[in-house]
């Protein structure tokens, strides 16, 4: 017994320290010895393999033993190697150019050769989707940005500076350098229907990198071209496979390569139409089989969203496994981008699949709401552990970039580095910032001329702990105010939250419906006289709880002690209009409400768990979220200056209609009982004079009506350019152009019991207010021209004209 534990123990020490070796090489081109670009190598009656890099170098971890090593690609004869690996290796493989050329085609009157064979290539494809029931996979992804400036990161956020360059595989990328790499191995699952879950086993990037950003290298990037739509920047595109694809795409054959002694078709293809988005460039089709070897393609203008990337090309090659199944084994995406000409940059993304089960048996439990999972040992593996993973070698231009960065990393940052003029925030270390220039100053009617400074700590105790502290003065009410908030996340994922807020500063009335930044206040104040905004003075703290108790189910209670008080104008400054006076502030209700709130949200929607927290992502076509609140003030339990509950229940979503048009939606619903204060009424989100913001009444001011039950519902369906494309309306049809349409409605009613409490008599709409609009707005700009008309309750502002624009 004692001998058979030894043994026992003895294997398992083998098996723990099993030892990869490297074999690396090169595989070239026998004739010019030009290194063959993607070429694919891997081992016979295994699932091991991987490509070259953009310079035809390759590298296999493998335990010690005999393999047979097979190289192919296209337009030559695949080579077979045996090797026996007890130490690293290095190996160079030259591959002979097989070119043949397509015999003489007598092409007849209205038939294009091309069809037959995009025909059967589709019925392969079908037939592969029926063989396949379920497959899992190994990856290995490398990203690099390319600018022409250093990056830093500070918390979650990447500061970037852009340049221009090349990032194909065949660009001169001289004028650009690479500034950023990150690294991942992961591995993937797929089960019939669409069960589909990424793990990320290992990651690590370059220090100028937040972690958040290696995401980008998992599945939810890499495209199959086996499938009928692939979707880029929230645009299902069609694949040249697709069932309509002869529909769609014009194809043409250009060339007939080989691989060993099977004839390959070489096919361009492009949109029937210039404005029909899609994909252009080359597929290359196995002559006997018709299975999809190669795709080489680009995304055409209509499908680069306002031309803002100059440049996206989409390389993947196919090989085939058990029972004749063709499946990805790389995948490469290069892109460039000019913001105007103001900011360029480039991106690349390599990955390399391997290790391949097919149509194993994998449980429906396995797949879950997480589509992507950073496992919780992925930051922390050693370099022991990476020496043993499947990578794509560096190239010389990656060595060079990877001590560059580092020695760019440890030179020290300034004060002065972080310092903007056009910034809220300035960072002063990689945990702390405080107060921009744009935030330092503003000006309201009971304030005046206001100074204001915070200080702002973030991702603290491993990254669990945000908290922030404000003081403010005004000159005109020769007032300090003071605003502390703090949060702390608990659990693996952080989905256990407790918040903390004191504070003894001036309240904007009905904030909740006030989409405005202060700066537009303020800029509105000083120069038009027009302070939009009423405020009241606020005392007090509240705290909470929440937690997501099921993965579609967050809940949460807290209490709030707040002490409110009127507030009258201060000053009548302004650099202009010095005759006009600004209206009167709102009266208040001058009270102390203390009241308990309770909370839910349903949110149905997969999420990716990315080793910090759970991110929510939007892939079908269709998401609702229901979000519900309560508030509970009592004068006997409480001691609350008054007795009232409040009710409000969001459900918003999105629905993608047709081709890349959505329709978006949010309702709302108000209800209570008892007197409800004046500040705490519900007011229908209105718009300043000129302006406009989504999912607002544009034809109502700020604060204009308001009640204590309430419905409102808001559609806005974004048509993109689909309807000039559908109507062949020249220049829209080709042009970027998006156009929106819109509808808002509204019931709203105040309880008697609420009304005694107002000093005026409020506006209802007992039977539902109507508005309905359009825009016009380019992706490019952030801003859209908003044109709007009451449908009913007609006299002030029946059309309205304004600016939807982040930027007030």
């Amino acid at each position: 017994m004692k001998k058979l534990i030894v043994l026992l123990l003895i294997i398992g020490a083998n098996i723990s320290f099993a030892q990869y070796y490297s074999l690396k090489g090169k595989i070239f081109d026998k004739n010019s010895h030009d290194g063959l670009i993607y070429a694919n190598i891997r081992t016979a009656g295994l699932s091991i393999g991987a490509s070259t890099n953009a310079e035809g170098y390759f590298e296999l971890k493998l335990l010690p033993g005999k393999y047979t090593l097979i190289s192919s690609f296209i337009g030559y004869i695949s080579d077979t190697v045996s090797v026996s690996i007890n130490n690293n290796e290095n190996i160079n493989i030259a591959l002979t150019p097989v070119p043949i050329k397509l015999p003489e085609v007598t092409v007849l009157p209205g038939i294009n050769p091309a069809i037959r064979i995009i025909k059967n290539a589709i019925e392969y494809k079908n037939k592969r989707a029926e063989k396949l029931n379920s497959y899992d996979f190994t990856a290995y992804t490398k990203g690099a940005i390319r600018t022409d400036q250093d990056m830093s990161v500070g918390g979650n956020s990447l500061s970037i500076g852009l340049g221009s360059s090349d990032t194909t595989k065949n660009s001169d990328s001289t004028a650009l350098q690479i500034n950023g790499i990150l690294e991942n191995q992961s591995r993937g699952y797929y089960k019939k229907p669409n069960n589909y879950k990424e793990e990320i086993i290992a990651r690590k990037q370059s220090a100028n990198f937040p972690s958040s950003i290696n995401l980008l290298t998992g599945g939810r990037l890499v495209q199959n071209f086996y499938t009928d739509d692939i979707q880029f920047f929230d645009r299902p595109l069609p694949s040249p496979l697709s069932n309509n694809a002869l529909d769609y795409y014009y194809f043409r054959i250009v060339d007939s390569l080989a691989m060993d002694n099977d004839k390959v078709y070489k096919i361009y293809f492009e949109p029937e139409e210039e404005f029909y988005p899609g994909f252009n460039g080359f597929i290359y089709i196995m002559d006997k089989s018709f299975a999809l070897l190669k795709v080489d393609v680009s995304l055409n203008k209509a499908a680069n969203t306002a031309g803002l990337l100059t440049k996206i090309n989409i390389f993947q090659q196919y090989v085939p496994f058990e029972d004749d199944i063709y499946m990805p084994i790389d995948y490469r995406l290069f892109i460039e981008a000019n913001i105007l000409g103001l900011a360029k940059f480039g991106f690349d993304l390599n990955s390399i699949m391997y290790n391949y089960t097919i149509n194993k048996e994998i449980n429906d439990d396995f797949f879950d709401m997480a589509v992507l999972t950073v496992m919780p040992e992925a930051d922390k593996k050693d370099s022991l552990y990476w020496q043993n993973v499947q990578t794509i070698p560096n190239t010389i231009e990656e060595i060079t970039a990877y001590k560059k960065i580092d020695s760019v990393n440890a030179i020290p940052r300034t004060f002065w580095d972080n310092f903007s003029f056009l910034s809220s925030y300035v960072g002063i270390s990689d945990n702390f910032s405080i107060s921009g220039p744009l935030s330092i100053y503003s000006f309201n009617v009971v304030e005046g001329h206001s100074l204001n400074m915070g200080l702002f700590g973030y991702d603290l105790l491993d990254k669990r702990l945000n908290s922030s502290i404000n003081f403010g003065y005004g000159f005109s009410d020769k007032k300090v105010k003071t605003d502390f908030a703090s949060e702390y996340f608990m659990g693996k994922y952080r989905i256990h939250k407790i918040k903390f807020a004191a504070y003894n500063k001036n309240e904007v009335l009905f904030s909740e419906s006030d989409d405005y930044n202060d700066l537009t206040s303020t800029i509105a104040s000083l120069f038009g006289k027009y302070d939009f905004r009423d405020y009241f003075g606020r005392k007090g703290f509240k705290t909470s709880l929440s937690s997501l108790v099921f993965p579609v189910l967050t809940l949460g209670v807290g209490y709030f002690n707040n002490t409110d008080v009127s507030l009258a104008n201060k000053t009548d400054f302004s650099f202009f209009n010095k005759k006009k006076k600004y209206r009167t502030n709102q009266i208040i209700d001058d009270l102390r409400i203390n009241a308990l709130t309770a909370m839910f949200q349903f949110d149905f929607r997969n999420y990716i768990e990315d080793g910090l927290y759970i991110r929510r992502v939007s892939r079908s076509g269709f998401y609702a979220v229901f979000d519900g609140d309560l508030v509970y003030s009592n004068n006997k339990v409480l001691k609350s200056e008054a007795n009232f509950n409040l009710y409000k229940l969001n459900i918003y979503g999105r629905l993608n209609t047709f081709k890349s048009a959505k329709l978006t939606f949010n309702i709302t619903g108000v209800n209570s009982t008892g007197n409800v204060p004046f500040q705490y009424l519900y007011a229908l989100p209105g718009n300043i004079e000129g302006s406009g913001k989504d999912f607002s009444f544009r034809s109502l001011g700020l604060g204009e009506v308001y009640g204590d039950r309430a419905v409102t519902v808001g559609l806005e369906h974004d048509f993109r350019n689909e309807l000039f494309k559908m109507a062949h309306i020249p220049y829209f049809k080709n042009s970027d152009i998006n156009l929106s349409g819109y509808i808002s409605a509204a019931w709203l009613d105040i309880r008697s019991n609420s009304k005694i409490l107002l000093t005026k008599t409020p506006i209802t709409y007992l039977k539902p207010f109507y508005e309905a609009g359009f825009s016009l707005g380019h992706p490019l700009f952030p801003l859209k021209f908003e044109f709007t008309w009451k449908l009913n309750y007609k006299g002030v502002n029946n059309f309205t004209f304004g600016i939807n624009t982040v930027l007030l």
